[in-house]
């Protein structure tokens, strides 16, 4: 009995070695560099020779960070796609020297971040970093362009306290208002008003 649970002992070890690994493990992510304003041209270039050399089961995904950012302009509420790293391409890919060669050659790649020199493969991003970039993309609520800080003095471009002037006293990001001290019949009053009520004076 003691030499059977020794034989099985013995043998897990050497399973686990030989064992294949699973597909998502070789699936790791890259960051390439290119030239700012060529992100969107090098996704294009490289998705194009992922097919044309049939890499599909080798690159799997490729990223132009963005994040949507809100702001208020005349009186609008807009929201502007805005390149989180400008400069930068994500790749999700199997690293080996076919993929890495169809990457490095693409048109547009400057080379890989990460690289310890010319010809070596790169450092892949830690999980921890992917996490991070993707709930950036979107995962999230879009990120908000305030143009106003406590202390500024703003005027009501809208609603009941259309073209009164006052303080921004209190910003509340996340209900998208503010709380802004106007003065009604001579004494200021602290009024409630959404981002698209008011501009900088």
């Amino acid at each position: 009995m003691d030499q059977e649970q020794t034989a099985v002992v013995a043998a897990e070890p050497d399973d686990a070695i030989g064992a294949p690994k699973k597909p998502d493990d070789r699936k790791r992510w890259y960051v390439i560099h290119t030239y700012s304003g060529y992100e969107n041209k090098v996704k294009a270039n490289l998705e194009r020779r992922i097919h044309s050399m049939n890499m599909q089961d080798k690159i799997f995904r490729v990223l132009v960070p963005m994040e949507d950012e809100v702001e208020f302009k005349d009186g609008k509420r807009k929201i502007t796609p805005k390149k989180v790293f400008p400069g930068y391409v994500l790749v999700e890919m199997d690293m080996d020297d076919g993929s890495w060669y169809v990457v490095r050659n693409t048109s547009g790649v400057t080379g890989f971040v990460g690289s310890p020199g010319s010809g070596e493969k790169p450092v892949p991003l830690q999980d921890k970093e992917v996490k991070t970039i993707l709930k950036q993309m979107g995962i999230e609520t879009p990120k908000l362009k305030i143009d106003f800080a406590k202390g500024d003095r703003i005027k009501v471009t809208s609603g009941p306290f259309f073209d009164f002037t006052g303080i921004v006293d209190d910003i509340q990001p996340e209900k998208e208002k503010v709380r802004a001290l106007i003065s009604i019949f001579g004494r200021e009053t602290p009024v409630e008003l959404e981002f698209y009520q008011i501009e900088k004076v």
